[in-house]
């Protein structure tokens, strides 16, 4: 998941937000909506039973502890990603819902084995490191000495230099963080003229950062410039503002290992060089890469009784990043699906609608699962009443954004109606909305006119803690909210199911482009990656 949202409306204005889009009384949600002659309220029967499957037999603890602690981190091209959706197919099966798994096509593919990286000297001590997507292996333990580029190639210096430096060592490719304390402690404790001056020292760090990638004409050939002139490997570190963990994206076709330290052990090794005082380390990567394995997305569906050609889809990425166990990236939104089609075979085993859930097998490249599905199901597309997206870390649904569709407000406001107030008194409707989350995967069917939509989440934590880094595990995952999702989702797809109206896909004007001082254009369609390889599309992260 890669998008910011919005700031959140006050909970205050959220029931009037609910009631103005249905068309309802602020105080009691008393207009009416004829659902298949019944009454579209929170005394709906099937919803009732829905609350009472979701939230007081809830399965999500042992779903999630069998795909996050058993299956673990599941990045496209490796066999725990093929595991965990044979799994699911199993899952599927044992409660008597259709599953299948599609081939969309094929990627690379890589298996990680151990990683330890320890300073040797001018001390011992071991260091908390991942390695990157695709890392080549070592062969075997690798010692050598560090040279901490920063600290020795200035911008204004030609490459041709200080470029021979580099053979034969491990290099520190970005300069290391002033302090590594979050930002909410120096916000909180610190004297202004502190937060003043660090900040400066880590824009300058910014300027240096962009401006050595321009010159070497990007990451990709920034890395491929180390990797000719001999370095041993390339290790780096980023700070969120929020603890001290290394994070991690996917490589090019290196030779040489790529290896991100936390903050701190970052810190150490670069001072050691830049202070001439010889640092060492001893770095060993097990890590195996394969040509071309097929790839997957797992499609399960309850059939529509009379509308069977319309569509009511559940959407999450099963993917992961490889240096965790993917609980809040994206396992959380899988079992939120996961459990809502097992919560809908029980409570509501013969829709309207299709419902259909799409578990997509690389959202993390490009969205490569959810695109190839929306071009290979063009039948999907044309009948989709509605898709539902989750995708944002742990913590209960707060927002839903009419993703730029005039009318989409109409309706889904009508559905949160029937949600029992426990749950809608937290949702914050936005309509139209001004597609303001764009990294995930409801957006290659809304670049299309479709009605697709984010049930989003609060991200700040999350986007400083657990994306794309080793802390992103069972633990952080809340259960509560979790079941709660669950449970809240198989209610909308219940109620866009029944809808006795389709979604219209009219498009409300955009919000201006400062920068055009025009609205901005709707976002348009790209076509699905059939055979991943090697090359920038993974790596938007230092472009």
């Amino acid at each position: 998941m890669d998008c910011y949202p919005p700031k959140r409306s006050s909970s205050k204005s959220v029931l009037r937000l609910i009631a103005r889009a249905a068309g309802l009384s602020v105080l009691g949600f008393a207009g009416p909506f004829a659902l298949q002659a019944q009454s579209f309220t929170t005394d709906d029967p099937v919803v009732r039973r829905i609350w009472e499957v979701g939230m007081e037999h809830s399965q999500t603890e042992a779903l999630a502890q069998v795909l996050m602690d058993s299956i673990g981190p599941r990045w496209g091209g490796t066999p725990n990603l093929g595991s965990a959706q044979d799994w699911l197919v199993q899952v599927y099966a044992s409660w008597g819902v259709p599953a299948r798994k599609e081939q969309y096509g094929t990627d690379l593919g890589w298996e990680q084995g151990i990683l330890h990286v320890d300073l040797i000297a001018p001390r011992v001590q071991s260091l908390e490191a991942k390695m990157w997507a695709f890392s080549p292996s070592t062969g075997g333990p690798v010692e050598g000495a560090v040279i901490a580029l920063p600290s020795v190639a200035p911008i204004d210096v030609d490459p041709a230099r200080w470029l021979p430096l580099v053979k034969g060592k491990w290099v520190l490719t970005v300069p290391p963080e002033p302090t590594c304390r979050p930002d909410q402690n120096l916000e909180q404790l610190a004297r202004p003229e502190t937060v003043e001056r660090l900040k400066s020292l880590r824009e300058e760090n910014q300027i240096w950062r962009r401006r050595r990638l321009a010159e070497a004409g990007g990451g990709a050939a920034w890395e491929h410039m180390l990797d000719s002139a001999g370095a041993l490997g390339i290790i780096w570190s980023q700070f969120r503002g929020w603890g001290t963990f290394p994070a991690f994206e996917a490589v090019q076709d290196l030779r040489i290992p790529y290896i991100s330290l936390s903050c701190e052990d970052y810190g150490l090794v670069y001072r050691l060089a830049k202070n001439n005082q010889h640092p060492k380390l001893r770095i060993e990567v097990e890590a195996e890469r394969g040509g071309q394995v097929p790839q997957f997305n797992v499609v399960a569906e309850l059939n529509g009784a009379e509308l069977p050609n319309e569509y009511v889809v559940l959407s999450a990425h099963l993917d992961s990043y490889h240096g965790a166990t993917g609980a809040t990236d994206n396992g959380t939104g899988t079992i939120a699906m996961l459990e809502a089609m097992r919560i809908l075979k029980e409570t509501y085993p013969n829709p309207r609608r299709t419902i259909l859930v799409g578990h997509w097998g690389a959202e993390e490249i490009d969205f490569a699962g959810s695109l190839t599905f929306r071009e290979d199901h063009p039948e999907v597309v044309e009948g989709l009443q509605a898709l539902f997206n989750q995708d944002t870390g742990t913590w209960r649904i707060d927002r839903i954004e009419g993703q730029s569709l005039l009318y989409a407000g109409q309706h889904i406001g009508r559905w949160i109606s029937l949600v029992p107030r426990e749950i809608s008194e937290h949702v914050t409707l936005m309509f139209p909305g001004t597609q303001t989350d764009q990294g995930t995967d409801h957006m290659p069917f809304v670049c299309v006119g479709a009605p697709a939509f984010n049930l989003a989440s609060p991200m700040d934590e999350y986007r400083q803690y657990t994306h794309h880094t080793n802390r992103d595990t069972y633990d952080k995952i809340v259960f509560d909210d979790l079941k709660e999702n669950a449970s809240l989702v198989a209610m909308l797809a219940y109620a866009a199911s029944e809808d006795p109206e389709r979604v219209p896909r009219d498009r409300a004007v955009l919000p201006i482009d400062p920068d055009t001082g025009e609205p901005r254009e709707w976002f348009g369609a790209v076509a699905g990656s059939r055979e991943a390889e090697f090359c920038d599309r993974r790596r938007g992260h230092n472009e």
